[in-house]
């Protein structure tokens, strides 16, 4: 009985000795300051920080080898208390949040029906998946099981749904998700991103030059969640108010509505939640990277500076203003009418950029109070030259000397000068010449400062006019003639002064290079009509004079459209540190172009000033996504859509300069918001989905 005893007191004995020259050999200290550092950390082992687990992120902090902010779930807290243990500089990190890029691919049509599946790594395996949409959520919640901190949860659509307020960005998600459609989002990367065919993309927002994401916004108005809508377009637009009143909405272009019934009215949303946040009385907030950053310089303040400014400031960068005129917003404030719009409009969304911290200087010019050397020599790392086009083709026919015969830009320019308002005269019986949307502005403003008559005159018909439709629309309302398929000869005066204006009548002939039908001369159809002045407004071009006075901007090269040579993929110039964009990079073009073409210019100069190098934009979706046109549309029943008021009557509008047109009111974007689609590139909202699946399943 004892021996058992004795026996198994020994074995313990003996493998306690070994146990104790064990500890001694292997024995390794633990060092206070891994265990300290751990003692800070949450404790969360997610593996957001790139170690595997928090033990080895307390190792790689104390070692030098992770920042004190590497704990994405404890975030500024925890960093702070462990750069303060370690004695440690913190470094701002901007905080990322697990972001779906597809919110409807459980919509697309069904290839088949498997109910085996429970995870979306398994179903992947199998033919990709149940549904036809590459890009599309097979929603199976796998990204809910992955997340540790119950920041996801299936919604009664079959869709995961995103809390960013849990959401700590560890990307376990992203790591989960086998289709690669979630991403960890910062607001920085909302800025360098840039449209890829990878991408779900609505129809809309492939067609909206600054790319904003159309379908979320609607979807946000119709949460009745109003501010979250602005944020969105501000992400990639910052003059909602401004674009709200004077885009002319080319995403309406491939609202796919238009198949089969009328395009959403999504500039009327648009309009409707930025006057909502200007309305309320406050701005929301828009996050700004800390400084101190590098320093940009823009000359003049139209709307590419203006995006460029915006978003090189929220990138983190000093930027100055420079404009040569006594206020900001270029041909915003200069070349379009109060009645389209208002300055006090203007005022709200160019000071909602200035109040990030944008330095500006008014009454400067480049090339005359200031020179490139300067700039340089002040310290500033870029520079963005969006100068406009503010210069404009002569009809270049007899009499153009005379007076009486002014270029539009010129009349609505010396409108909105004070300096020169005093001197505009308008005649009795005005010539518009030209079909675009300055000429239209040109012919209403004279007509609403006295004129009697106006007459627009445009060689080509109609349907080849390229102003805004709603602009055509409203100046015929207005009472301003239009002389279609007429061409000026000459202007006819007497003693120096305009009297009257020689047309020739065209027909419509073959394509000319632009598509358009050429105009070709009737014989014998001569026809002089009288007025007493001319309005030009046959085209812009940008006005480089003052390039001849700078040493450095002399190296820029020129095109023949005397617009700024520059990469296509870079707006980068002949001279590194020049970027360019806007009109005097493409030549004129709409207010929405411009502001797309500043932020991709705030893309390039962050990353030329931060990098050394600028990469491209790889798979850039420049053409629409074939799949996502569509010939027809299944189950969508047909809405009227909201048609716009007016908050001037046509009767008295003659006189003044009010603001013709009325934002939609909470009612009527509600329901102008429910006819969107909410269409990914293979998927949209159908009456009778039920019913195409019963008919897939067969």
């Amino acid at each position: 009985m004892y021996l058992p005893i004795i026996i198994f007191a020994g074995i313990g004995f003996i493998a306690a000795v070994i146990l104790g020259i064990a500890a001694k050999v292997f024995y390794v200290e633990e060092d206070p300051k891994i265990k300290g550092v751990l003692n800070l950390l949450p404790g969360a082992n997610c593996g957001g920080c790139g170690y595997a687990g928090c033990s080895a992120c307390a190792e790689a902090m104390v070692n030098g080898e992770a920042q004190a902010n590497a704990c994405v779930v404890g975030q500024t807290e925890v960093a702070n208390d462990v750069a303060g243990y370690l004695g440690m500089e913190v470094m701002d990190a901007e905080p990322q949040i697990a972001t779906p890029e597809c919110s409807g691919g459980i919509r697309s049509i069904k290839k088949f029906n498997y109910q085996g599946f429970d995870d979306c790594r398994a179903a992947i395996l199998f033919y990709q998946g149940a549904i036809s949409c590459e890009n599309g959520c097979l929603g199976l919640g796998t990204c809910v099981k992955a997340c540790k901190f119950n920041a996801i949860t299936m919604g009664d659509d079959d869709l995961p749904h995103f809390d960013p307020a849990r959401c700590v960005g560890c990307g376990e998600c992203t790591r989960a998700c086998p289709k690669g459609i979630i991403d960890l989002i910062s607001e920085k990367s909302k800025i360098l991103q840039w449209n890829k065919y990878t991408e779900c993309l609505a129809p809309c927002r492939q067609k909206c030059p600054a790319q904003i994401d159309i379908s979320r916004y609607i979807r946000f108005i119709k949460a009745g969640k109003y501010k979250e809508a602005f944020l969105t377009i501000k992400e990639h637009n910052p003059l909602p108010l401004t674009c709200g009143r004077v885009c002319p909405e080319p995403c309406n272009l491939a609202c796919r509505r238009t198949i089969n019934d009328e395009p959403v009215g999504i500039n009327y949303l648009k309009r409707f939640v930025a006057d909502y946040e200007m309305n309320s009385g406050e701005r929301y907030y828009i996050p700004v990277a800390s400084p101190p950053g590098p320093h940009t310089a823009v000359p003049r303040s139209g709307p590419a500076v203006l995006s460029a400014a915006y978003y090189l400031k929220r990138l983190g960068h000093d930027v100055t203003i420079y404009e040569k005129q006594p206020e900001m917003g270029g041909m915003l404030r200069y070349g379009i009418p109060e009645y389209r719009l208002p300055k006090n409009i203007l005022d709200w969304d160019i000071q909602g950029i200035i109040d990030l911290g944008i330095t500006v200087r008014t009454n400067v010019e480049i090339g005359k109070d200031f020179t490139i050397e300067f700039l340089r020599a002040a310290g500033f790392d870029a520079i963005f030259l969006a100068i406009g086009a503010w210069s404009e083709h002569a009809l270049g026919i007899e009499g153009c000397e005379v007076e009486g015969v002014t270029s539009g830009i010129t009349f609505l320019e010396q409108y909105h000068l004070e300096e020169k308002k005093e001197n505009l005269k308008v005649g009795e019986k005005v010539f518009v010449v030209g079909g675009g949307n300055t000429a239209m502005d040109a012919a209403r403003s004279a007509l609403r400062l006295g004129a009697k008559e106006v007459r627009v005159i445009y060689r080509r018909s109609r349907d080849e006019m390229p102003a805004n439709p709603i602009e055509i629309v409203d100046a015929e309302e207005e009472g301003i003639i239009f002389n279609y398929l007429n061409s000026p000869n000459r202007i006819i005066s007497e003693n120096g002064k305009v009297t009257g204006l020689e047309v020739t009548k065209m027909e419509l002939g073959e394509p000319d290079p632009s598509g358009r039908r050429r105009p070709v001369p009737v014989e014998g159809s001569e026809e002089i009509i009288p007025g007493d002045m001319i309005i030009q407004a046959i085209g812009q071009f940008p006005d480089i004079t003052f390039m001849e006075k700078d040493e450095t901007l002399k190296l820029l090269q020129l095109t023949r459209w005397k617009t700024v040579e520059g990469s296509e993929e870079t707006l980068q110039t002949d001279v590194p540190y020049i970027f360019t964009g806007g009109d005097c990079f493409t030549g004129p073009g709409l207010a929405v172009e411009a502001i797309a073409s500043g932020r991709f210019a705030a893309r390039s100069i962050h990353y030329y000033v931060m990098e050394g190098e600028i990469p491209p934009v790889k798979d850039r979706q420049r053409e629409m996504i074939s799949e996502s046109i569509y010939e027809s549309l299944a189950g969508v029943k047909k809405m009227q859509r909201v048609e716009h008021g007016a908050s001037v009557p046509l009767e008295d509008r003659l006189g003044t300069f009010k603001e013709v047109e009325a934002t939609i009111t909470e009612e009527e974007a509600m329901y102008e918001a429910n006819r969107c689609l909410d269409c990914g590139i293979y998927c949209y909202n159908r009456e009778v989905v039920e019913k195409e699946e019963q008919e897939a399943k067969k």
